[in-house]
């Protein structure tokens, strides 16, 4: 088999034959025993490298790594040595007290990368030497054919040689909110990673369809080794209250010295004892360092961190509770951080009616609502496989299965009463015609009394050409859907997408024959816009921020008007239509120029980024002058959990890795804890400053 360079290789802009050409496969036998044995050598198992163990020891000794720390211990040593007992073991039970508090608060938040090791864990269909069998995903190795159906665990990076309604959840990685539909086509070779419909990636999951694919890298070679490698490279800075004290500590040990030197000089002018002399500069030297400093810091974190876990903030780090205080600046993502985290119908758009919807669960009637709305719910709620529990106890997440689109579409339809059970006993469906990425349209056929209605929804430019009508007023006739028309609505489409909704639309028919063309001569029915609305405390939250002088930048794997959307309506931006810069705008800091660096630094809005650019972007701002805190809740956002000041991860969504790496968890998952956090965090900061100052007076007098 031929070596393999990815960097020469950019697979998903490469046909599905031409890869499967570079790695010398074939896609009906896979590769030969031969060709895997020698594969297997070069490439080593598919295995993420693993982290060396923290030693409990090397946590330990970490606790003296502060220069007060190391004062008092020079302090308590030569307090034993000069047989000032009583300052000497005061000393020292300050020091062990501390270092036990910080060692029990940080050794179980030490292994951080271990969760990434448990992808790893997995088995799966490979067709190997002709034949198809189910291997450890350890085994596999470049030019290996994978077969995968829904559920599966993506072992490896592939490119697609076979998709079948194929979506993934890719939110781990990406940071995308939507299960992604793949297809074998080629990407583009500027493509971002959300957007290289060629391709799966190791750590992402098939939630439907099925397809086949080979694989292009495994383990350290993959988009999540990658990702980890830079996690393990990320070097998180001292936080400011450890460059404080840090600083206070050499000035500490500074005076010290300068008033044993002062004190023994003078005993010694005025005709004193030498030996008496050394021993009371030394002694008084000791006396003017503040014992009680390490402890009272430790002590008042310890409390902060007691207090944030009743305000659903769990801290993992004991440093974490003071750099809230300083915090300057917050990186949050997106997708239930700032929003909801499920797809509401807001905007539906008819031939008749122009509506925006609210959230009005089980207070209208199907009755109220005009001709032309009512018509175009039934046909969408019919034209679904999803389910929907209508419990009204808000748990909305708990009780929907499938496509996030399609739950929001049967939400909508309660709404109103309109209940797919409630339709299917009148139009029992015969027939579905799955969502194909060729035709971009679902279709379902119902039995009508003698005929057959289809309900169709999809992409608007596909539904708009398979339409020959609309929708009258009425909700029942129709009239001729001209070109015109048909440029009109795409216009409204392209309007709409730009607010950030996601758009489908929505048409029907009857036929005679239920196995008729369902994509043909369709009767055009209307737009419907979907959007994951932002929460309704975030603009609160944000305007607190703002009022307290910290910065808030949204960085989402999602779109630029979807971000831009919920940066609106979250307080991020004052303008409706907000500048935004994408991903593939996003050089690296070395390629910027001044007005560049200048633009990137000053903008709040960041769309489809890539785990390296979290990254670089973290480090822009450290570099001029911010205390960084980070949200995040995949593997994506690791290396930029570990090098912000402050790691936030979220408790109820977030991955194992996110969370372990992580100063902080957000056990709600809510920006709001944020702040909280951040106000509990300046509380203490300034306790910590005012018992210093008390100290320091009190011990140096």
């Amino acid at each position: 088999m031929k070596e393999t360079n990815k960097s020469d290789h950019q697979f998903f802009a490469e046909t599905p034959s031409d890869v499967i050409d570079f790695f010398d496969t074939s896609v009906s036998n896979g590769l030969s025993a031969d060709q895997y044995q020698s594969g297997l050598r070069e490439h080593g198992e598919n295995r993420l490298k693993e982290s060396e163990p923290v030693k409990p020891a090397k946590v330990f000794f970490e606790q003296f790594k502060s220069v007060v720390i190391l004062v008092l211990l020079a302090a308590a040593v030569i307090a034993l040595l000069f047989q000032e007992w009583v300052e000497g073991i005061a000393i020292g039970a300050v020091l062990i007290v501390n270092t036990l508090i910080g060692f029990f608060t940080e050794w179980k938040a030490a292994r951080s990368m271990e969760a990434l090791q448990k992808i790893d864990r997995d088995t799966i269909r490979v067709r190997r030497d002709g034949n198809e069998q189910e291997v450890e995903s350890t085994t596999l190795i470049p030019g290996d054919i994978i077969i995968l159906e829904g559920g599966d665990l993506v072992p490896a990076d592939i490119r697609l040689t076979e998709a079948n309604n194929l979506r993934v959840n890719e939110s781990a990685l990406t940071g995308e909110s939507v299960p992604v539909l793949k297809t074998t086509d080629t990407s583009d070779e500027e493509a971002v990673l959300s957007e290289r419909t060629s391709m799966l990636y190791k750590g992402t999951v098939i939630t439907d369809g099925s397809g086949e694919g080979v694989v292009t890298a495994t383990g350290m070679g993959t988009e999540l080794g990658n990702i980890s490698e830079l996690a393990e490279e990320a070097e998180k800075d001292a936080t400011p209250l450890q460059k404080k004290l840090d600083n206070l500590g050499r000035k500490l040990a500074w005076i010290t010295i300068a008033i044993a030197v002062l004190i023994a000089i003078a005993g010694l002018i005025v005709g004193q004892d030498p030996r008496i002399m050394i021993e009371t500069a030394i002694a008084l030297g000791v006396a003017a360092i503040p014992e009680g400093l390490p402890i009272v810091a430790t002590i008042a974190l310890a409390r902060g961190m007691y207090v944030m876990a009743k305000k659903n903030v769990l801290i993992n780090k004991l440093q974490a509770v003071e750099t809230l205080g300083a915090t300057g600046l917050i990186f949050t993502d997106k997708t239930g951080t700032l929003t909801e985290n499920h797809m509401t119908l807001r905007s539906v758009n008819t031939p008749v009616d122009h509506i925006q919807l609210e959230e009005n669960k089980g207070t209208n009637d199907a009755d109220e609502l005009s001709a032309s709305l009512s018509q175009l719910l039934k046909a969408s709620v019919l034209c679904n496989n999803a389910s929907i529990t209508d419990d009204d106890d808000d748990q909305i997440a708990e009780d929907e299965q499938g496509d996030p689109t399609e739950t929001a579409l049967l939400r909508a339809g309660l709404w109103f009463n309109i209940e797919r059970d409630d339709l299917l006993n009148e139009l029992p469906e015969v027939r579905e015609v799955s969502f194909d990425s060729d035709t971009m349209m679902m279709a379902t056929v119902h039995e009508s009394d003698d005929q057959y209605y289809v309900a169709v929804k999809g992409a608007p430019e596909k539904v708009l050409n398979a339409c020959t009508t609309q929708m009258s007023e009425d909700g029942d006739s129709e009239s001729e859907l001209t070109e015109k028309d048909k440029e009109q609505w795409k216009e409204r489409s392209v309007e709409m997408a730009n607010k950030g909704l996601r758009l489908l639309a929505i048409a029907d028919k009857t036929v005679s024959d239920s196995d008729e063309e369902p994509y043909e001569e369709l009767r055009f029915l209307g737009l419907t816009g979907l959007l994951d609305p932002a929460r309704s405390d975030v603009k609160d939250a944000i305007s607190q921020c703002h009022s307290a002088g910290i910065r808030v930048i949204m960085v989402t794997g999602d779109q630029g008007p979807t971000a831009s959307a919920i940066a609106y309506d979250t307080g991020i931006s004052d303008d409706k239509d907000a500048d935004y810069i994408h991903s593939s705008d996003l050089e690296s800091p070395k390629e910027m120029d001044d007005s560049r660096k200048s633009k990137v630094l000053n903008t709040n809005i960041f769309a489809r980024v890539s785990p390296q650019q979290k990254l670089q972007l973290v480090k822009m701002m450290q570099n001029n002058g911010f205390t960084v805190a980070m949200t995040g809740d995949g593997v994506n956002d690791a290396p930029a959990l570990k090098k912000a000041d402050i790691g936030v991860a979220m408790g109820k969504r977030g991955t194992d890795a996110a969370r372990q790496i992580a100063d902080m968890v957000l056990l709600d998952d809510a920006f709001t804890s944020i702040v909280t956090a951040v106000k509990y965090g300046r509380i203490i900061f300034d306790n910590i400053r005012k018992s210093v100052m008390f100290m320091l007076c009190t011990n140096v007098a």
